[in-house]
């Protein structure tokens, strides 16, 4: 059986993974940016709620990597889950 593509709308995981780290390049020293603006800068700003699960699997695949750090109200987190902040991985 022959697997249906994604939709051509549907972002790739590189593209959501270059969005992130273009975001954080935009930003100051320290600071962290939220999941949903990652989807929003690809999407728009109405039709990003479908996307976060795309998100989630780009910062996913970023922070095994090393590339992200993960927080939640200021506190580093060893893993995606619940409500977190992505920032910069520290030199």
């Amino acid at each position: 059986m022959k697997r249906a593509s994604a939709p051509e709308t549907q972002p790739a995981a590189e593209e959501l993974e270059n969005a992130i780290l273009l975001l954080l390049g935009e930003r100051e020293p320290g600071a962290t940016i939220c999941p949903s603006e990652v989807a929003r800068k690809i999407v728009g700003p109405d039709d990003w709620r479908p996307r976060m699960d795309d998100v989630h699997a780009a910062v996913d695949s970023l922070h095994t990597t090393g590339a992200i750090a993960l927080s939640w109200k200021g506190e580093s987190l060893p893993k995606r889950a619940g409500p977190y902040r992505i920032g910069k991985r520290a030199p």
